[in-house]
């Protein structure tokens, strides 16, 4: 899988950090456009102290990023697996994991509903109803954070997909964008954020079929990587990136973002 980077030199006042930070992130946040906005923001902001820092974002799944930043390629993670990152700081590989924005998860097919998830009663009986229809569903099968939460929601309906791999139930191995381009060439449904959809350009006979429900909560965390564990991260200018997330201006800078009028993250630092 091909990695994304996109790189900005932050422009901040006072004391001098060394020059870059690794964002390790996910594809969710990038195929939204998310961080074309928030960077650039943080490039103005001039009350944060720091000068010339360059961020670059590495956009994986969460499961690679959190792969990532063991191994120390990273210096900041912002992902979407609550347990995994509480687990990431509990083997001593990040200071601290603050919320930092939610969404949620729905479930995108085409219009004409096979599986007739217009009369699911919760997201359950959703699958269920994909499963015995024999209906197409496009899973990304990257252990990404979407991944993560899709597996969930199958064991919780007593579904193994697996089982109908290669037949129904379709593995892309690829990102957000990449499984919804596959989805909706196929007919299939998927399971996406929100933000990603709503971004997506691609929808031609899509549309969302089944959403609104509280299983289909979808936190985000930040954490900046231990320098205990990783030696070589920049601890400093992460933790003046991360608190620039969780302060008021940027927290106002994610309420903010918004594609064909429609917010698509909002903001909830603890």
């Amino acid at each position: 899988m091909k990695h994304l980077i996109i790189s900005v030199a932050l422009a901040f006042s006072a004391h001098t950090l060394a020059d870059t930070i690794i964002v390790q992130s996910t594809t969710s946040t990038q195929n939204s456009g998310l961080y074309d906005y928030l960077l650039p923001l943080l490039e103005k902001d001039t009350g944060i102290m720091g000068t010339g820092i360059k961020v670059n974002v590495v956009a994986v799944g969460t499961g690679q990023a959190i792969k990532n930043a063991r191994r120390c390629d990273g210096d900041v993670l912002l992902v979407h697996a609550k347990s995994a990152e509480e687990k990431f700081v509990a083997d001593g590989y990040g200071d601290y994991r603050r919320d930092l924005m939610y969404n949620d998860f729905v479930i995108i097919g085409p219009k004409a509903d096979p599986a007739n998830l217009a009369g699911a009663r919760d997201v359950i009986d959703a699958l269920q109803r994909i499963k015995q229809a024999g209906a197409k569903f496009a899973s990304r099968g990257d252990d990404s954070g979407t991944h993560k939460k899709e597996r969930s929601l199958w064991q919780a309906a007593a579904i193994d997909p697996g089982a109908g791999s290669g037949q129904w139930y379709l593995e892309t191995g690829s990102g957000m964008g990449a499984t919804l381009n596959t989805g909706v060439s196929l007919g299939a449904y998927v399971l996406t954020d929100r933000a990603t959809w709503i971004a997506f350009a691609n929808k031609q006979d899509a549309d969302i079929l089944f959403e609104g429900n509280p299983a289909l909560f979808n936190q985000y965390g930040v954490i900046p990587v231990s320098a205990e564990k990783c030696p070589n991260v920049n601890r400093e200018a992460a933790e003046t990136f991360a608190q620039w997330l969780l302060s008021d201006a940027g927290q106002a800078a994610i309420r903010a973002y918004q594609v064909d009028g429609k917010q698509l993250f909002f903001p909830n630092a603890d």
